[in-house]
């Protein structure tokens, strides 16, 4: 993953805050950044090129929504999401990890994965941290999320441990199943408001060796997603 790495520029003495340029094999982007959100594949009311005026960095597109329409396979036919959207700059695919949130009372959670109704049509459907990454890895972005449960807010001390336990299963079987060389698999770390789950979270995911989690320029010895 020598095209993927985080260069760390400054870190903030008094908070911690860092500042970097992550390079992806799309180009440099400077973190923390401005991430528009094109979810099926376009930034609604601009076009790629006022996408560029406007200095956008990484262009987010959504797993789930694209698996849907066009399909995964038709963007791969295509020739991945850049070709598909016009757009030479970083792509991230979120994992769909949102819509377990988002689309609550047309989904149902098991330890395998989680059981969607079509949000369109009514369909059944099925995802799992194996076939999200199956999707991602179709889709092409430069960097994909491993799939998560993304929790309701508040939420109580017990359930965000047995989500957050359960993220990192999934995290390690997305791991597992990931096979491109070319994209950089980043887990999500999970805990709610709760600061020791968010902590073990962090730690858990780091002893994975996440590929894309190379870090350069200044020594911090963790991972930047901590």
């Amino acid at each position: 993953m020598k095209n993927f790495y985080l260069e760390i520029k400054h870190i903030d003495k008094q908070t911690g805050a860092r500042y970097g340029i992550l390079h992806t094999p799309h180009g440099d982007v400077e973190v923390p950044m401005f991430m528009p959100v094109g979810t099926l594949a376009t930034v609604k009311t601009l076009s790629p090129e006022e996408l560029h005026d406007m200095g956008a960095g990484v262009i987010l597109a959504n797993t789930y929504h694209l698996s849907i329409r066009p399909g995964a396979d038709i963007v791969a036919k295509a020739g991945g999401l850049h070709k598909f959207m016009n757009w030479d700059g970083p792509i991230l695919t979120d994992s769909g990890g949102f819509q377990v949130f988002s689309l609550a009372e047309r989904r149902k959670i098991s330890e395998e994965g989680v059981h969607f109704k079509n949000h369109l049509n009514g369909d059944k459907l099925f995802f799992s941290p194996e076939i999200a990454i199956e999707i991602e890895e179709k889709l092409g972005a430069d960097i994909i999320m491993s799939f998560d449960e993304c929790i309701p807010y508040p939420s109580n001390y017990e359930y965000t441990k047995r989500s957050t336990e359960r993220t990192i299963r999934w995290a390690k079987r997305g791991l597992d199943a990931h096979k491109r060389e070319d994209q950089a698999l980043f887990g999500i770390v999970q805990g709610g408001d709760y600061e020791d789950l968010r902590k073990m979270c962090a730690e858990e995911l780091a002893k994975m060796d996440f590929p894309g989690y190379s870090i350069g320029g200044t020594s911090i010895g963790e991972p930047w997603f901590s």
